[in-house]
């Protein structure tokens, strides 16, 4: 009988990829039907304290300590090789479909994501991972300069941490001037970060004391994300858009019925949809009640910017509230992986001294 994610693709044009998964997610996933993967800055975190893969994952770790001096480099090198996994898995998928399908991306150290030639220098690192290898890069200032350096050298990319409709539009119009200048589609996929938006959003509404009514917070990134694939669809961009940062199931339900590709963690979503099996109805296509929308608008200032078409200049697309809030949770799983280097380097000193004694 066919299992939720089969009957989806059979049925629309909406896909599945996986999101930071352990090795064994990822095959899970693939028999699911997941396309392709994301993973972020945290997933070496998220590894290291995986109950299956965390002693391996600390062998990298271990690995990376003893080849690189430098605890940044050695950081790249952990997430680079845990990656690289995922690389192999998916790489027959793109064999298949090399446009379309088994991709994985790698976001590079997000503490230096102001920097774009840090940002190209380690995308261009990471691209020798694999033909499948995509880049992700934060929709800025600095990650815009990334973006487009790497995509016309024909490496594909996902501008990531969009919570708002300009930046979308930002990063569309770069892909395709580039694409126009180069004569290559590289693929290019464009994300819009629903959960973590509507995360963001409650949270201020609670410490601001603003009176929005619950049901409304819970709509606010499907409907963003809904205007955003409608632009797009719009003016004809040729480009991937991905749903990201799921915190609900809605998060995916609400973008079923268009080629939008959805990243989800396997534990408590994937492995949800495929339990509960919900009916597959077209959501991305709803028209939005405007007085829900003015209600938003009206009480937080966020989603006014995140829904206007020219919300948000270039020069505020970094400290944008969303964007930097999801940021905020990469540099802190990147640090927690500096640490288990520094742990981990001294550990082995010790060990070295120890036996140098003996």
């Amino acid at each position: 009988m066919p299992t939720y994610f089969k009957k989806l693709h059979a049925a629309t044009q909406t896909r599945f990829w996986i999101n930071n998964p352990t090795l064994g997610e990822t095959q899970l996933a693939l028999e699911a039907g997941a396309i392709s993967c994301t993973t972020n800055p945290t997933y070496s975190q998220r590894m290291l304290r995986s109950g299956t893969d965390g002693t391996a994952a600390l062998a990298i770790v271990d690995q990376a300590v003893r080849e690189e001096r430098d605890d940044a480099t050695a950081a790249e090198a952990v997430q680079r090789r845990l990656v690289r996994q995922l690389i192999e898995r998916f790489a027959p998928l793109h064999e298949r479909n090399p446009l379309r399908e088994g991709f994985v991306s790698i976001q590079g150290d997000p503490i230096a994501s102001s920097d774009p030639q840090r940002i190209i220098a380690a995308g261009l690192e990471d691209r020798k991972l694999g033909p499948n290898c995509i880049i992700k890069i934060p929709v800025t200032r600095a990650g815009l300069v990334a973006i487009e350096e790497l995509l016309a050298r024909d490496i594909p990319v996902i501008a990531t941490e969009i919570m708002a409709i300009s930046q979308a539009l930002a990063a569309c119009e770069l892909h395709a001037r580039v694409t126009r200048r180069t004569g290559k589609d590289t693929p290019f996929g464009v994300t819009h970060i629903t959960g973590i938006f509507d995360e963001f959003l409650a949270e201020r509404a609670r410490a601001k004391g603003v009176r929005v009514r619950e049901a409304s917070l819970l709509q606010a990134g499907s409907i963003v994300a809904r205007k955003q694939h409608r632009l797009l669809t719009e003016r004809g961009y040729r480009v991937i858009m991905l749903g990201g940062g799921v915190r609900a199931l809605r998060h995916f339900t609400e973008m079923v019925g268009a080629g939008v590709h959805v990243t989800i963690n396997w534990a408590g979503t994937a492995d949800t949809l495929m339990e509960q099996d919900p009916p597959l109805v077209d959501r991305i296509h709803l028209q939005d009640p405007r007085h829900v929308v003015e209600e938003l608008a009206t009480g937080l200032p966020e989603f006014r910017k995140a829904w206007e078409e020219n919300g948000l200049g270039l020069e505020e697309f970094e400290e944008f509230g969303p964007a930097a809030y999801f940021r905020g949770m990469f540099i802190n799983g990147w640090k927690g992986l500096r640490a288990v280097i520094q742990q981990r380097r001294r550990a082995l000193a010790a060990d070295e001294r120890g036996k140098g004694v003996a």
